[in-house]
């Protein structure tokens, strides 16, 4: 019984090592960017030993993509939630205004999720990590709109909800893209609203029932 106490206690400890060195991370990453931070400037951030480091992670490139992975799991499953709201009969504008809260999330993050996405294009095993991920964010909307379309059409121009789902996902990438620039969050976040109200409705901001 003592074994599996001091187990669970080092279990739980580690958990919660992993957390903070992610958290660390997250908050130099986006202070200096990838390529320019070393695994002791994540442990001192974090305060912990290169032991504690490489007791969770192999490189910084398994911790970076650790963190994304834990970003982007978390925006699938909001964005996922958000279109579940209305339930069968999909309402879209009142969807285009929850699922624009949530993703537009914070500067920092896109800068990190940035240099991920420009670590990913100079490695090909990264980049088809990064695609599975991307995937399964299309996926999880795609899945939703799929749900909806016996109550919702959406534009024929869009092929089918996988379509659609790339248009969703592409809208956001040129809006934070912009962003990052402009710092401007509240005229992206309206233009966001406007281009996915454009691409799943007939552009009025109400549905057309008439499409098949």
């Amino acid at each position: 019984m003592a074994v599996e106490g001091s187990t669970g206690r080092v279990t739980r400890r580690r958990v919660h090592t992993r957390a903070n060195l992610l958290d660390a991370a997250f908050s130099v990453f986006a202070a200096k960017g990838f390529g320019h931070v070393s695994i002791e400037e994540v442990c001192e951030a974090a305060g912990y030993s290169r032991g504690a480091f490489y007791s969770n992670f192999s490189s910084l490139d398994e911790l970076f993509f650790a963190l994304y992975q834990e970003r982007a799991e978390l925006i699938a499953e909001q964005v996922s939630g958000a279109l579940a709201l209305d339930g069968p009969d999909l309402d879209v504008p009142a969807a285009v205004d929850r699922v624009t809260d949530v993703l537009l999330l914070d500067r920092d993050w896109l800068l990190v999720k940035t240099d991920f996405l420009v670590h990913a294009a100079r490695d090909p095993e990264v980049a088809r990590s990064l695609l599975e991920h991307r995937a399964r964010l299309r996926q999880a909307i795609a899945d939703r709109l799929g749900r909806a379309r016996g109550h919702t059409a959406l534009p024929a121009v869009l092929g089918d909800t996988d379509g659609a789902a790339r248009a969703v996902v592409a809208a956001y990438d040129g809006v934070t893209t912009q962003l990052l620039l402009d710092r401007d969050l509240e005229h992206a976040r309206a233009w966001l609203k406007q281009l996915l109200t454009a691409l799943l409705t007939d552009g009025s901001g109400t549905l057309d029932h008439t499409k098949n």
